[in-house]
């Protein structure tokens, strides 16, 4: 069983940053994959988490959405069995719910995704 606590969300200016942490008391996390994804206001619960990244348990494998390349970073530290969420050059389209996610493998899909933090609410405002 993983279970997973995010923290670092707030309210930011437009421009601004903030890094959110994903923190698992599991010892075996280290060799999970964890993926990033997150819920927009408005956003009906039943549909799909949106992908914002993903690594696999060694951060060799990093995978970005679109919308966010360049502009956030995804990262851990296995020996504190956080990963991280580096946000920067905020947007008011990235205000959301933002979720870490952790499987076995890295991949872009909420579904594949067995086990899931509470989620941490980022506001971003113009």
């Amino acid at each position: 069983q993983v279970q997973l606590v995010e923290s670092g969300g707030g309210l930011v200016q437009a421009g601004g940053s903030l890094r959110l942490s994903c923190a698992s008391s599991g010892r075996t996390f280290s060799s999970y994959a964890v993926g990033w994804f997150r819920q927009a206001p408005g956003q009906e619960p039943g549909q799909e988490r949106k992908f914002v990244a993903a690594m696999n348990w060694n951060g060799r494998i990093r995978y970005y959405a679109d919308s966010v390349k360049g502009r956030f970073t995804i990262s851990r530290d296995n020996a504190k069995n956080t990963v991280y969420l580096q946000m920067n050059s905020l947007k008011p389209e990235d205000t959301a719910v933002y979720y870490c996610a952790a499987d076995q493998e890295p991949t872009m899909r909420s579904d594949d995704y067995d086990y899931w933090g509470q989620g941490t609410q980022v506001i971003v405002s113009s």
